[in-house]
């Protein structure tokens, strides 16, 4: 545990002073216990859709009703709003399509819940986003106490569907194990960028990751 503590490092230079690192290290050997999924799109679905295939329990929302219907016959716990999912799970998945989506989920302007994840809680965010909004995602995180892992993916619908989308994460290292335990079910490649990337310096590691999205 001291190792760990004295390896962390903060997204923005910081102390994680809000970090529950017990909940945090826990994870580095983490069972299939259930993950939270939010956002059940053209590329969300498969690969909250992979997760199942691997044996993970899903609970998940979207706020189209009619996009839950597939994977809660495939087995997965649907609920209401995205507060449902970060109050039942300690993992919380977010693929969103555009910044205003991810922004109102932070801000609690949506009709269906807003975003609150438990203290220790780890969350991965692959949407389609600018760097900006990931900013401001792992600092709304980070001030709930949780850790956030940005992920975003090279690769279409096809990849997200036969898992083989690419991921280049960013963010505290001794949370990569756990996030790409998972990652692993939804893609062929997860490359570890370095901490504090968020969108803003993936081209040298889209590059390292090129011959792998390549084959």
């Amino acid at each position: 545990m001291a190792a760990v503590l004295r390896g962390s490092r903060n997204l923005w230079g910081r102390s994680l002073k809000h970090v529950d690192f017990t909940l945090v290290s826990s994870r580095s050997m983490a069972s299939k216990t259930q993950v939270g999924f939010i956002g059940l799109g053209n590329m969300g679905k498969p690969m909250a859709k992979n997760l199942l295939k691997h044996g993970y329990p899903v609970i998940a929302t979207d706020v189209f009703p009619e996009s839950c219907k597939e994977l809660q016959e495939l087995g997965a716990q649907i609920v209401d709003n995205p507060a449902e999912v970060a109050d039942q799970a300690d993992r919380v998945v977010t693929m969103l399509p555009s910044n205003p989506s991810l922004s109102r989920l932070l801000t609690g302007y949506v009709p269906n819940g807003s975003l609150k994840v438990k203290k220790g809680s780890l969350l991965i965010d692959s949407s389609t986003i600018d760097p900006a909004v990931s900013k401001e995602m792992a600092v709304a995180a980070e001030k709930m106490g949780a850790v956030f892992m940005d992920a975003p993916v090279s690769g279409g619908v096809g990849a997200a569907s036969s898992g083989k989308l690419t991921f280049m994460v960013g963010g505290v290292e001794e949370e990569f194990t756990a996030a790409q335990e998972l990652l692993t079910c939804m893609g062929a490649n997860v490359v570890y960028c370095g901490a504090g990337l968020f969108h803003t310096r993936l081209l040298p590691c889209t590059k390292r990751a090129q011959p792998a999205v390549m084959t």
